[in-house]
Parts: C-alpha cells; structure tokens; sequence
C-alpha cells in the first residue's frame, strides 16, 4: 500500500548570523555605556505614594507591619520596593530585546531548591513579579541589590564595584556561553551542589567551604517534615498549626466561628480546585492528601499584607505531612509599564514565568481563582512551604564571598532568560568586553543613593504619621 506523503511546515527562524546582527544592531539604539545612566525623572511619582498605592488592596491590619519591615534598612526597603524600580528602569536605557523576566531579581531570591528528583539546586526563587520585559531590567536589579548590601556590611566602593562587575561579567560570559549551545542542552543546564562545591573548592578559603557545606546541609532538612515539627503541636489530641502571631495565625484564632468556617471551606476548596492546574500525575498525588488545618501567615518583605495561607495536609497517617503555601497573585508591578500578562489570571501568569525560567520547579507548583467570604475574586498560586529551600545571608558575607555569591546569581539569570530569549543576539549585544559590567557597576551605585533617598523618604513618612509602622 502505498503511503500518503505529510507535508511538514516549519516556522522559520532567523539565521545565528542574522540574530548576532540583530543583537549588535542594538547597540545603536541603547549603547551599553549608556545603561551607567540614572538621574531620576522630574516626574517621578513621590516613593511612599507608589508603595501606599500597592498596600490599598491588602489586608490592612497587616500593612503597618510591611513598613516596619521595609524601614529597618536600605536592604529592606529596596526588596519592598520593586514597583518603585520598576518605574525607575522604564525611565532607561534598553536595547529592545526582551525575555521573561522575573521581576524583583535582587540577590535574596536566588537561593537552594529541590528538584523532583530530589538534587539540591540554586536557582531563581519569587516570581510575584514575572512578566516579559527587558533583560536588563533583571540585571540592573541583582546589580544594586549587590551595592545596597556591601554598603550596609561596609565594603569600600572599590570591593562594591568588583562585586558588581564579577556579577554582570558572569551574566554576559554564561550568556556568550549559551549563545554557542544547542536548543535543549540550554534547557536542561542547571547548578546543582556538586557543582557549587566544585566552584567553592577553588574560590573560597577552608573557612568559606566548610560554611557552603554547612549550608547544602542545612538546606535538605528544610522539608515538609522540618517544618511539622517546627510550626504544629499537639492540640487536644491533634496536631494542629501552632500560634506565633503576628506571622502566623491559625484560621481558629483569626475569625469567630461562622465567619472562620466560610473562610477555612474557601481555602480547603481552593486547595481541592487548584489541583487541575497540575499534570494528572502530581493530582493523583495530591488526593493522597487531606488538609487538616490552616492559618494565615506573613510573607518577605515586598510581600506583606497580601493574603497567604498555609495549609497542613495528611497522608497515610499523623506523620506523613504536607505543608502547602497559597499565595495571592496580584497584578506584576511591571505590567504598567511592559503590558499586561496574556494569561487569564495572575495566579497562571506567576506559575508559567516560574516554569519558564526555572530549570526545574516545584511538583506542587499550579494556581487556582477563588471567590473570598468577602464576594471578591482573588487569584493565588500554591506551591510547597519548605522544599530544601535555603537563603543566603547578606550581612555575614565578605567581599570574596559575595562575589561568588553574584557570580552564581548572574549565571543563573542568564540561563534563566536563555530560555525564553534570544540569547545569541544578548550575547551579541553585550559582547566579549566588559564595557556592559562596567557600565552597570556605575548604575548600581547611582540607583543605592536613590534607594538610600527613598528609604529615608518612608523613615520621614512614618516620622509624620503619615504612614502607620510596627514591628513583627
């Protein structure tokens, strides 16, 4: 019997050749000495204004605590701030090249994670933020996060700045890299610990990589189980969420009972709807789970005051935990300024960027639009509470150390926006010289006096009353 020929149409893709012209054309209308530039806009909007705009939709008994957070120090606030950077960054210099950006890439949200095959990884953590945008956003973020944090651990401008350089040069040598790789080797690249260890053994004195194994220690008892043992206890007769208000608070202490039963079904049903967000095989797993109890609790610094629960679930008996996180997706704060997300809710638009830029993510991961007991619809996504996670630890960090540190951040972002990118044309663009890292060395120190500016702007503001602060 003769076979039917199939025609097979594919799309076509510029040449290599062509997207390295590409990337090298945009030189032209961003040089990268011009990215160095920062002189805030005559028209920028006053800082505590844009941070008091995004605490209008959160629950409002805990936006005093968001501003205590983010008044304690420069660091503080620039990781709360991210919507006013993100007004900051529409206001410069970019080549016209875009990918998936994570949104809020300071240093603390690269940290240890699990994969599902259960290897230690260090990738990119938060994605409330995630949208495509320009690639250098995410670089000029990690790059002031890098200054912010050596001026308040007193490094002089001179180790602030081979910190910086070392984390751009880092970002645009891995980017160079993958520009020469093929389609899926970039995508199953990662940093997994042996090669962390492998990095250290070279890099660091026996003090330093005796503090990273601690650290890879450390980071695989941060489970489901660690986290039993440390946040339930036993309460008449049941292992329940334990109290430590105000960071967590248990539904029971939350609400008086009618209105506290209305909100513990709108989460359970949460939790029982979002499993169709996951792949058939991680649902079956899943309904291997029954939630038992659930509480509120205060997330990061950015974060606080939007609604999170966390959820204690059961599987075949009272010591087989699950602790799952849903957090409530609200509008990226780089939307005003790149577009909306193409997705229809928020909770998707953060759990597809995360898969996007992650190389590998967690099992759990997925998203779910629900109707509150207040009649309002809220996205969420969920993922688990603790999975090997671990962070860094700024303020014990020498200069060595932190440059390691942003060697490793500017590699992972680089791979990160390899994936959605055209990575030959960013390589191209950034090329072989370090005119790029020296350039960002100058933007991330003119952005930390801003930050400094805008920090003393809410310390003034909370002096005023005009703000409500108090600690946690």
């Amino acid at each position: 019997m003769k076979r039917k020929s199939v025609t097979v149409t594919r799309e076509v893709q510029r040449s290599p050749r062509e997207r390295a012209a590409r990337g090298k054309a945009a030189r032209k209308r961003a040089p990268r000495s011009a990215h160095a530039e920062f002189t805030a806009s005559r028209h920028r909007p006053d800082p505590v204004d844009t941070i008091e705009k995004q605490s209008a939709t959160r629950v409002q008994d805990l936006v005093p605590i968001r501003y205590g957070r983010m008044s304690e120090s420069p660091f503080r606030f620039y990781r709360g701030a991210a919507a006013v950077m993100a007004g900051d960054l529409a206001t410069t210099q970019d080549s016209g090249l875009r990918a998936q950006l994570c949104g809020d890439a300071h240093m603390l949200n690269f940290r240890l994670l699990a994969s599902p095959e259960r290897n230690l990884l260090f990738d990119i953590n938060d994605f409330d933020e995630t949208l495509p945008g320009p690639w250098e956003w995410d670089v000029k973020r990690l790059a002031a996060s890098m200054v912010i944090a050596g001026r308040e651990n007193g490094f002089s401008s001179r180790h602030r700045a081979t910190i910086v350089r070392a984390t751009v040069r880092s970002y645009r040598e891995e980017m160079r890299r993958f520009a020469g790789m093929r389609t899926l080797d970039v995508w199953y690249a990662r940093s997994d610990a042996a090669q962390l260890s492998a990095l250290a053994s070279g890099r660091l004195h026996k003090r330093g990589r005796k503090k990273l194994a601690r650290s890879l220690a450390k980071a695989r008892t941060h489970d489901s189980l660690q986290a039993f043992g440390k946040l339930t206890a036993m309460i008449d007769g049941e292992r329940r969420i334990a109290a430590s208000p105000p960071v967590i608070t248990p539904l029971a202490d939350l609400l008086p009972d009618v209105e506290r039963r209305a909100l513990e079904e709108t989460v359970r049903g949460l939790i029982r709807r979002y499993g169709t967000s996951l792949p058939t095989d991680r649902q079956y797993l899943l309904r291997q789970f029954t939630p038992v109890d659930f509480a509120r609790k205060v997330v990061g610094v950015g974060s606080v005051g939007t609604r999170c629960w966390i959820v204690l679930l059961l599987g075949r008996d009272g010591g087989d935990p699950l602790f799952l996180q849903a957090k409530e997706a609200s509008e990226s704060v780089l939307a005003p300024h790149v577009g909306s997300s193409r997705f229809a809710t928020q909770g998707e638009r953060v759990v597809a960027g995360q898969r996007l830029m992650q190389a590998a993510s967690d099992i759990f991961l997925g998203w779910e639009r629900v109707q509150g007991i207040d009649d309002r619809e809220r996205d969420f996504y969920v993922r688990q509470l603790r999975d090997w996670k671990f962070v860094a630890e700024p303020s014990l960090m020498v200069p060595r150390g932190m440059q390691m540190f942003g060697e490793l951040c500017g590699a992972t972002l680089a791979r990160a926006h390899a994936r959605s990118g055209d990575r030959i044309a960013i390589a191209a663009y950034l090329g072989s010289g370090d005119v790029f890292d020296r350039a960002l060395a100058t933007f991330a120190e003119r952005y930390a006096d801003q930050n400094e500016r805008d920090h003393q702007a809410l310390l003034d503001a909370i002096k005023d009353k005009r703000v409500a602060a108090r600690a946690d």
